[in-house]
């Protein structure tokens, strides 16, 4: 997974947005959990915004350069899952660059 320290190389943010008790968020959060410490150390200039909000759909954001974003919908993925969608958005970014 060298992915993860890489990922201040094609992000310029990432946010993940998700539900603190629905349990269509339940993943996020446990992705959240096991996953937060490791991305900041490993990216510590990387701003990683963690959002809650009740009734909002678990959701995850990458901005790249020239303030261009891309989302995806994290409801009914299991942590594999999300962390496959952020190595996806993580290697989508490199292709971004202007």
């Amino acid at each position: 997974m060298a992915w993860r320290g890489q990922l201040y190389r094609n992000l310029k943010e990432l946010r993940i947005l998700f539900s603190p008790n629905s349990p269509s968020s339940s993943s996020t959060r446990a992705f959240i959990e096991n996953n937060y410490k490791d991305l900041k150390t490993k990216n510590p200039r990387l701003p990683i915004l963690i959002r809650e909000a009740n009734g909002i759909e678990p959701q995850l954001w990458a901005r790249y350069d020239m303030g261009v974003e891309r989302g995806i919908r994290l409801e009914g993925l299991n942590e594999d899952q999300i962390s496959k969608a952020l190595e996806d958005l993580a290697k989508g970014g490199a292709s971004i660059k202007c």
